[in-house]
C-alpha cells in the first residue's frame, strides 16, 4: 500500500520542525523524520489505528509521542490528512472543510 501527504500534513510537519528547531535543530530534522517512518508504518495495518469519525468519514488517528497522525486509508493508498499535537483540540481544525477535499469542493 502507497502513501500520500495531504499538503496540510506536509506544512505541519514543516510547522513541527520549525518549532522544534528553535530550541534543537537537530532533534527537529530526527523527529520530523521519525513522524514520517511512523506515516509509513501506517500503511503496513491501517485498521490497526483508532477510527476517528468525530473528525470526518473514514478518518483513523495514530499516536506519535504526542502528536497525532490523522489519516484516511483508500483502497491502496493512505493518505496523510493531518499531523497535529495531542493537546489541540482536533474537531476545530477540521470544521473548517473537508479533510480529504480541498476548499469548494
Amino acid at each position: 500500500m502507497q502513501q500520500a501527504f495531504m499538503p496540510k500534513a506536509e506544512l505541519d510537519l514543516e510547522l513541527i520542525g520549525d518549532y522544534i528547531a528553535q530550541d534543537n535543530p537537530r532533534r527537529a530534522k530526527t523527529f520530523v523524520r521519525e513522524l514520517r517512518e511512523q506515516c509509513g508504518k501506517i500503511t503496513q495495518a491501517p485498521k490497526a489505528y483508532r477510527p476517528r469519525p468525530e473528525l470526518g468519514k473514514g478518518l483513523r488517528s495514530c499516536p506519535y509521542g504526542n502528536y497525532l497522525v490523522i489519516f484516511h486509508e483508500e483502497p491502496d493508498l493512505v493518505r496523510i490528512v493531518r499531523v497535529l499535537h495531542g493537546a489541540m483540540d482536533m474537531q476545530a481544525q477540521f470544521e473548517e472543510q473537508s479533510p480529504i477535499m480541498p476548499a469548494g469542493k
